[in-house]
């Protein structure tokens, strides 16, 4: 699932790219991908992109004050073209969701294909007056990258860290893999509880917060699209790595599996060396 850091890059990329550029035609080649009626899709044509900016896991396309919101959910991505082609978008059930044609005034039309890998759609485009009419958006928590942001006052909650971490209403654009991240370098338990964590472990976690997502944006930066997905898994230290050496200890990177998802931690570094166990047959570590 892109995060934080990939939709940071992805934004910036297509700032690069369209901003200034006349949108040609938003084309939507799956019924469910489009949330909203108001404005049409066809409002934008002939519009310029004023800017592409972020909320959270959302891409916001400002186009002369309509906005295009993107948010690719867990198996989204955009697939962008500097040579788009004319032909009309068959709808189906296939991977391509919606394509967006843009006039930069080099020649043939460029823009990118907005798809979603699997069966279980998630992907949704809503096209609004303003981003706060799209409710993930007005909902979202503080943006961790944002400037005077703290985490310790959301802390006062019963609830674990690591759930605590992904709710988007709490802390806005962290998902499972930077999660796992975050909570290695912090090395505290992902089911440890969120208002029971004492002055130290508190301080770890709001640095590790902070730099594990700074790093993550800088050095997704400045990448094309295309590279975003492998550049990501590359530089992950425990999430996706079960079975491998902790990068820091060395010990066995372990995880626990869910019905659609899984987390991977390291025992030494996170849990006192003691294995977490499958929520359906013992209770959590703390």
């Amino acid at each position: 699932m892109p995060e934080l850091p990939e939709v940071d890059a992805l934004v910036g990329f297509l700032r690069g790219k369209v901003a200034g550029a006349v949108v040609v035609e938003i084309e939507i080649a799956s019924f469910s991908v489009l949330k909203t009626f108001d404005p049409p899709v066809s409002a934008f044509a002939g519009l310029a992109v004023t800017d592409v900016t972020r909320h959270g896991k959302f891409i916001d396309i400002d186009v002369d004050g309509l906005h295009l919101v993107i948010h690719l959910a867990k198996a989204g991505w955009l697939r962008w073209s500097d040579k788009l082609g004319d032909r009309t978008l068959k709808r189906g059930n296939g991977p391509l969701a919606a394509r967006i044609r843009f006039d930069d005034g080099n020649g043939p039309h460029v823009g990118f294909d907005v798809t979603e890998a699997g069966t279980r759609k998630g992907l949704a485009m809503y096209a609004v007056h303003s981003p706060w009419d799209v409710p993930g958006i007005a909902a979202l928590g503080p943006d961790p990258l944002a400037a005077g942001f703290e985490l310790r006052p959301l802390l006062g909650r019963r609830m674990q860290i690591k759930r605590l971490l992904r709710d988007q209403k709490i802390v806005a654009g962290i998902g499972n893999a930077y999660s796992d991240e975050i909570l290695h370098a912090a090395k505290l338990s992902p089911f440890a509880i969120a208002e029971d964590l004492d002055e130290v472990q508190t301080q770890r976690l709001e640095s590790a917060t902070q730099d594990i997502l700074r790093e993550a944006v800088a050095q997704a930066h400045d990448k094309p699209a295309s590279e975003l997905k492998d550049d990501k898994r590359t530089r992950m230290r425990v999430h996706g790595r079960a079975g491998e050496s902790c990068p820091v200890c060395g010990d066995t990177v372990r995880d626990v599996s869910y019905s659609s998802s899984a987390l991977q931690y390291c025992p030494t570094c996170q849990t006192g060396g003691k294995p977490l166990k499958d929520r359906t047959t013992s209770k959590f570590l703390k």
